[in-house]
C-alpha cells in the first residue's frame, strides 16, 4: 500500500491511495472462507460448496466489500497521522476502477481548514453591560413575593388585578383550553373593563388581536402552535369558572425567616438589599453572555480568511440524508457560512488559550452543578458520598456528557473574554437592557 498527497492550494489537496493485491487477498479468502462453511446453495451440502464456485458467485461483490473496509481505515489512519485539519469529509473522486489490475488506486479529495490568527484585540467594540437592579424593579420583585406567598382568598366579583381560572374556548377554530389569566395581564383597560365585575360562569367573548402585550402569552392561554398563532384574529369565549386575589404577606420577622433562614433578613431595608444583591448577579451572568456572544460576533466579522468553498459545496450534495441539486447546496453553504467560521474560531480560541476540558474538570462541575440545585430544595450540606452516587448516574448519560461540557466550556469561554477583551462599559437597568438587546 502506498499513500500520498498532493496540495492543490492551502485550502484544497488530493490524497491518493494505492492498493497492491496482497493487501487485501488474505482477507479476501478469510472471507470466503466463512462462506463456503455456511453457504446454501442448491444440488451441494452445507460446507460442502466447491469453493470456485463460492469465489465466482460472491468473490467480486467480497472484494469491492474488503477494499472499502481497507481504503477507510487507511485513510483515518493517515488523517491522524498526519494531523490533518479537515473540513467535511473526504470525498471519493469518481473513476473507472480495473479491478483485475494488480495494483487499484483512489483518489479523495479534501477540504482543508484555512490557518488564521484570532486577535482577541478586534473584540473591543462589544459592550460590557452592567445591569443594575432599580428602586422600580425591587419594589415590584418584593410585592411580587409578597402575593407569592400571601394568602389566597375566593372572590363572587372580578377586580383589577385578580386571578381568574377560565376556559377559552372557539369550535370552529378547534380552540379549547382551561387556564389562569390575571386581569392586569390583559392588554388595555378597554378589554380589562369587559371582565371587572364578572362572576363565576358568566361568559366574556371578545377578540384575540391585541389581547395580551404579545403572541406567545396568547398561545400559552389558547394552547395553539407558534405557526397558528401569528396573526391569529378570530373571538374567543372565556368562561370565568374561579376568581381569586392574594392577600399580600405582611412583612414581618417570620415573612423573612421564611425567606432566607432565621435572623439573616431583619427588616424591608435588609430584603430589598438582598434581592437587589441576588437578582444582580444573576444579571451579570446574562450580561456576560451577552458580551461574549458580541465579542464572538465581532470576531466572525473581523478574522478574515478563505473557505474551501467548492469543496464543501461538493461535500454538502451528499452529506445529508438526501442528495441535494448544486443550487441547494450552495444555498445551504451560504446559510451555513457564518456559523462554520464561528466554529473554526471558536476551535482556535480554545486552542490558543488552552481551554481544553479533562473529565476530571466534567466531574468536578457536574458536582458543583448537583449541589447547587440540592441547595435550592434545601439541603445546604449534602454528603460527599450522596454527591459522588448522582454524579456517577448523571455522567453514565452520554447525552448528559455532552450538555455537561459545552455549559462547562461556555463558562471558561465567558471568563475568558471577561479577562482578555476590554470592551466599553455601559450601565443599564434590566428592562433597559432587555429593550436594548432583544428590542422588547
Amino acid at each position: 500500500m502506498n499513500i500520498t498527497r498532493n496540495n492543490v492550494d492551502a485550502l484544497n489537496a488530493v490524497i491518493t491511495i494505492d492498493l497492491a493485491k496482497q493487501d487485501f487477498a488474505e482477507n479476501i479468502e478469510k472471507v470466503l472462507k466463512d462462506y463456503r462453511k455456511n453457504a446454501n446453495i442448491p444440488g451441494f451440502r452445507k460446507g460442502q460448496v466447491p469453493a470456485a464456485l463460492v469465489k465466482k458467485q460472491y468473490g467480486q461483490a467480497i472484494m469491492f466489500d474488503e477494499v472499502n473496509k481497507l481504503l477507510q481505515e487507511s485513510l483515518s489512519n493517515y488523517l491522524n497521522e498526519e494531523k490533518l485539519d479537515i473540513l467535511g469529509n473526504p470525498i471519493p473522486v469518481a473513476k473507472d476502477i480495473d479491478w483485475d489490475a494488480d495494483t487499484l488506486s483512489f483518489d479523495f479529495e479534501l477540504g482543508l481548514a484555512p490557518e488564521f490568527t484570532v486577535d482577541l484585540g478586534a473584540a473591543k467594540t462589544a459592550a460590557k453591560y452592567k445591569i443594575v437592579a432599580d428602586e422600580e424593579m425591587v419594589n415590584e420583585q418584593v410585592e411580587y413575593i409578597q402575593k407569592q406567598y400571601g394568602k389566597l382568598i375566593s372572590k363572587e366579583k372580578v377586580e383589577e388585578g385578580d386571578d381568574i381560572r377560565v376556559k377559552v374556548s372557539n369550535q370552529e377554530e378547534g380552540i379549547e383550553n382551561e387556564t389562569t389569566i390575571n386581569v392586569a395581564d390583559i392588554r388595555t383597560k378597554t378589554n380589562q373593563k369587559k371582565f371587572i365585575g364578572k362572576k363565576v360562569n358568566d361568559e366574556i367573548t371578545i377578540s384575540t388581536k391585541g389581547l395580551f402585550e404579545d403572541d406567545h402569552k396568547l398561545m400559552d392561554v389558547l394552547k395553539v402552535d407558534h405557526d397558528k398563532i401569528h396573526g391569529l384574529e378570530v373571538d374567543v369565549t372565556f368562561t370565568i369558572e374561579e376568581i381569586s386575589t392574594k392577600e399580600k404577606a405582611e412583612l414581618n420577622q417570620e415573612f423573612f425567616d421564611k425567606l432566607f433562614g432565621e435572623g439573616k433578613v431583619t427588616s424591608e431595608d435588609e430584603l430589598k438589599a438582598r434581592i437587589k444583591e441576588d437578582a444582580e448577579k444573576q444579571f451579570a451572568q446574562q450580561a456576560d453572555q451577552k458580551f461574549m456572544n458580541d465579542a464572538v460576533e465581532a470576531l466572525v466579522d473581523n478574522t478574515k480568511f478563505d473557505l474551501p468553498k467548492e469543496f464543501l459545496i461538493k461535500w454538502l450534495q451528499t452529506a445529508g440524508e438526501t442528495d441535494l441539486t448544486v443550487e441547494q447546496a450552495e444555498e445551504e453553504y451560504t446559510k451555513s457560512e457564518k456559523g462554520l467560521r464561528y466554529q473554526l474560531i471558536e476551535g482556535r480560541i480554545i486552542t490558543d488559550n488552552g481551554l481544553q476540558i479533562t473529565f476530571d474538570e466534567i466531574k468536578d462541575y457536574t458536582s458543583g452543578l448537583i449541589k447547587d440545585q440540592m441547595a435550592q430544595f434545601g439541603q445546604l450540606e449534602p454528603s460527599e458520598d450522596d454527591v459522588t452516587n448522582i454524579v456517577s448516574r448523571v455522567l453514565s448519560n452520554q447525552e448528559e456528557v455532552k450538555r455537561i461540557s459545552e455549559q462547562l466550556m461556555n463558562d471558561k469561554m465567558m471568563k475568558l473574554f471577561a479577562e482578555k477583551v476590554s470592551g466599553s462599559e455601559k450601565e443599564v437597568t434590566y428592562k433597559d437592557f432587555v429593550k436594548e438587546v432583544y428590542g422588547e
